[in-house]
C-alpha cells in the first residue's frame, strides 16, 4: 500500500501542479513521511538533505539554510541540540490557525502549522529536528508543503560527527539554538525578509518533491 501511495503520489507531480490539489495536506505529509525513498544531494558538517528539484540553496551557516524557488524563500533550521539530546516536546494542536497538525511517524514528532499573514500564509513545519518558513500565496500551500516535508523527512544526521560537535561547543551551540518547538507565527524571520522585499509572481517547478529515484 505504501508503495502504490509513493507511485499516485509521483504520477500527480509527474502530470503537474493541477493534480496535486486533488490530495489533501494531510495526504501529502503522511505519504511523504512514511515513504521509504531516501535522496540526498546536500552534504553539511553532521547531516545531509535532499533539495527537491525547482529548489536551490542559496546561503548556509551554523545550521541555517535559506533556499529559494522562482518565486518563494525557505528558511531551514536544523536544531542540532535537540537532536544530540533526544529532546521532543507534545505539539498542541492550534484551533485558531488557518491549518494545525501534529506529525508523527516512528521516533519522529513535530508539526505543521499555517497562519494567515496579509493576504499571505505563513507557513510553519517541524520533523526530524529541524524546521521550515515559507511565506506563501494560498494556492501554492500544497505545493510548498509538500518540498517542506520532503525536505525535513530526508535530512539524515552523523551522530558521530554531531557528538563531536556537541561534546567540544555545547555551549556555544546552545546560544545560537532556534526553538524548533514553538511556532512563531507571525514573529518570523521569514515575515521580515517577505515585507522589506516581497515575493515574485513566477511559477514554482514543483516537477520533483524528492521522491523521484
Amino acid at each position: 500500500m505504501k508503495k502504490l501511495w509513493l507511485v499516485v503520489l509521483v504520477c500527480f507531480l509527474l502530470v503537474g501542479c493541477t493534480e496535486i490539489k486533488n490530495l489533501s495536506i494531510d495526504e501529502i505529509v503522511d505519504k511523504v513521511v512514511s515513504s521509504s525513498t531516501k535522496l540526498t544531494n546536500q552534504y553539511r558538517t553532521g547531516y545531509k538533505y535532499y533539495v527537491p528539484r525547482g529548489l536551490r540553496v542559496d546561503d548556509n551557516e551554523e545550521y541555517n539554510e535559506e533556499l529559494s524557488s522562482s518565486n518563494y524563500k525557505y528558511y531551514l533550521y536544523i536544531d542540532a541540540v535537540s537532536y544530540y539530546n533526544k529532546v521532543n516536546e507534545e505539539y498542541k494542536v492550534n484551533t485558531n490557525a488557518y491549518y494545525s497538525k501534529e506529525i508523527k511517524y516512528k521516533d519522529n514528532t513535530g508539526y505543521l502549522e499555517i497562519n494567515v499573514y496579509n493576504d499571505k500564509y505563513l507557513v510553519e513545519m517541524m520533523y526530524n529536528y529541524a524546521k521550515i518558513e515559507v511565506i506563501v500565496d494560498e494556492p501554492d500551500i500544497k505545493e510548498v508543503v509538500l518540498n517542506s516535508i520532503t525536505i525535513l523527512s530526508s535530512i539524515q544526521y552523523n551522530d558521530q560527527i554531531i557528538n563531536n560537535l556537541m561534546g567540544e561547543n555545547i555551549l556555544e551551540f546552545s546560544e545560537v539554538e532556534i526553538d524548533i518547538f514553538t511556532t512563531k507565527k507571525i514573529d518570523s524571520k521569514y515575515i521580515e525578509y517577505d515585507e522589506e522585499y516581497g515575493t515574485s509572481d513566477e511559477e514554482i517547478d514543483v516537477s520533483d518533491a524528492g521522491l523521484l529515484e
